[in-house]
């Protein structure tokens, strides 16, 4: 795929965005108004506009869809590689996640949007969360309800604890496993 083919794509993706969070803004705007959240949900703490996302959300989408695009390719006869594949399911896969994370949230029920996020960190374990299509997704898929803001520092939060668990806690847990399985097999062969 070349790079006009790339600008095409960012610019029809960003623009669906852009529109989509202005149309929600606009709605909420004569429905009452557009909603602000406390940070934490503590009073006491500032709130934050869901209108900021008119902002932040365009400016995100462009920026992460810039990075994505190192692993999507489109051959020239217009079949996909699996990187590309794998981009367009993990995007996917993060935006039902966060849609049901802020489903969850909405009716009440409090303890497994928790149990969500922690278990984020476990899939960190065994697939790259801190990829900027996973970021997008989750993002986009709890605007809704809770605007841009709040879900892009909770994102980034756990992009960072993703990558420091994928690129460093993975590896010393693998060394440890392969190194005791090479222990295990050596006194197996003594005891032969």
């Amino acid at each position: 795929m070349n790079s006009k083919q790339n600008l095409k794509i960012r610019l029809y993706f960003t623009a669906t965005i852009t529109i989509a969070i202005f149309s929600l803004l606009l709605w909420n705007y004569f429905h009452g108004g557009v909603p602000s959240h406390h940070i934490l949900q503590r009073k006491d703490l500032p709130e934050i506009s869901n209108g900021w996302g008119a902002i932040l959300l365009p400016m995100l989408t462009w920026f992460l869809l810039k990075r994505m695009q190192k692993r999507i390719v489109i051959h020239e006869d217009g079949s996909i590689s699996n990187g590309t594949k794998n981009t367009v399911y993990a995007f996917l896969a993060a935006l039902i996640y966060g849609m049901l994370l802020a489903v969850f949230f909405t009716f009440g029920i409090r303890d497994l949007p928790f149990y969500m996020l922690i278990g984020l960190l476990v899939i960190a374990l065994f697939y790259p969360i801190f990829r900027s299509e996973c970021l997008l997704g989750f993002v986009i898929g709890m605007t809704y309800t809770f605007g841009a803001i709040l879900p892009t520092g909770i994102g980034l939060l756990f992009m960072t604890l993703g990558a420091i668990i994928h690129l460093g806690i993975r590896p010393a847990i693998l060394f440890v496993v392969k190194k005791s399985v090479q222990l295990f097999s050596s006194v197996n062969e003594k005891a032969s």
